[in-house]
């Protein structure tokens, strides 16, 4: 039978393995956390820089004077297949 000394032993080990792994738990899941919210940060300002780029993109294609919305009432087929033409070569 084991002795009140080593039982006590025992538990306190338990315990403190316990507490311990609730503690390490806690800091591992913050610097996961952290990197998740980086991540996502990181993620917007790629998508926001895409959106800039686009529209950039965007705004250079109308500065040549072709509507390339067909409901346009300035809509006009042949430039805009002569543009297509230019731009393919």
């Amino acid at each position: 039978m084991a002795s009140t000394t080593v039982n006590v032993v025992r538990y306190t080990a338990l315990l403190g393995g316990v507490f311990y792994g609730i503690a390490h738990r806690r800091t591992l899941q913050k610097a996961h956390d952290a990197e998740v919210k980086q991540h996502a940060i990181h993620e917007r300002e790629h998508l926001i820089a895409q959106a800039k780029e686009a529209w950039k993109k965007k705004q250079e294609s109308g500065k040549d004077g072709v509507v390339t919305d067909p409901e346009d009432p300035r809509f006009d087929l042949e430039k805009l297949i002569a543009k297509w033409e230019a731009d393919s070569q």
